[in-house]
């Protein structure tokens, strides 16, 4: 039948195209976000790859670079509400719009695992300054350009380890978990305004950051229980996040999407 081709070209441009698309994606220096900024560029979206590490950030846009698409990257520190608006600003003049924002970056590999008698109150605090308030900021710093053009995707990163109840970082798994209810009721703020505004629990995943602050037996232990069984990667969350980010999703909402190779399942 003539013209098959031409309609599925169709329906995936309209659908899941993601070229042109400003994206902002926080903790974009290295890990999981190196992996999403390099992803989204060569799927023909203009990244700004934002980190505390601004090296690292700088680093990143530069390969994207070098391949050929276009990206920046810049120092943010996600919990100071001027670095945040700079950011925002920079993608405006940069790139001229803010299509999507992925929230991933948060404090995690740094912290030790331990009972949470032991977790001192000042390290609670800033676990819940980096990974909700910080969230809270590059949400408040790019809606007034979303709301502006009635369109717009915030992608939230929360965690697995919040359907399983998994212990020994209690201050993190509070903090994702606040990251759900975050999504929800934001999505309700901001619907009226064509904003959409969902979120990721990813499995333990084997990133650089990750790795680095894990056993093997810890490892060993999180792919126990999975219908997949194999290590998670960070390519493993590429497509949720991309299908949150694109029309695709317009009519999906407040709602998070488990990655875990089927661990955790509601």
């Amino acid at each position: 039948m003539s013209g098959g081709p031409k309609d599925i070209s169709d329906v995936a441009k309209r659908r899941f195209d993601l070229r042109g698309k400003v994206v902002i994606i926080t903790g974009g220096g290295k890990g999981i976000g190196k992996i999403y900024a390099r992803e989204f560029a060569r799927a023909g979206a203009r990244v700004v790859a934002a980190d505390i590490d601004g090296e690292g950030a700088e680093q990143v846009a530069a390969e994207i670079v070098a391949e050929g698409y276009e990206a920046v990257g810049l120092r943010a520190d996600i919990t100071d509400a001027a670095a945040v608006e700079a950011m925002a600003k920079l993608a405006l003049d940069r790139f001229g719009a803010i299509d999507v924002l992925v929230n991933n970056a948060s404090l995690m590999s740094v912290l030790p695992r331990r009972d949470w008698m032991e977790i001192p109150v000042e390290e609670w605090d800033r676990v819940m300054t980096v990974n909700l308030r910080g969230m809270f900021l590059c949400c408040h710093a790019v809606a007034p350009t979303m709301k502006a053009r009635k369109y717009g995707k915030i992608v939230n990163i929360s965690s697995s380890r919040v359907w399983e109840g998994t212990p020994l970082r209690l201050h993190y798994t509070t903090s994702k978990a606040g990251v759900v209810g975050f999504t929800r009721a934001l999505a309700r703020e901001l619907g009226p305004h064509g904003i959409t505004v969902n979120s990721v629990s990813p499995g333990a995943t084997m990133s650089e950051t990750q790795v680095a602050s894990s056993s093997g037996n810890y490892l060993a232990t999180r792919v126990e229980g999975r219908a997949i069984e194999r290590a998670q990667i960070p390519e493993d969350l590429v497509g949720a996040v991309m299908f949150l980010s694109t029309p695709a999703s317009d009519f999906m909402t407040g709602q998070t999407m488990n990655v875990d190779g089927g661990k955790a399942m509601h």
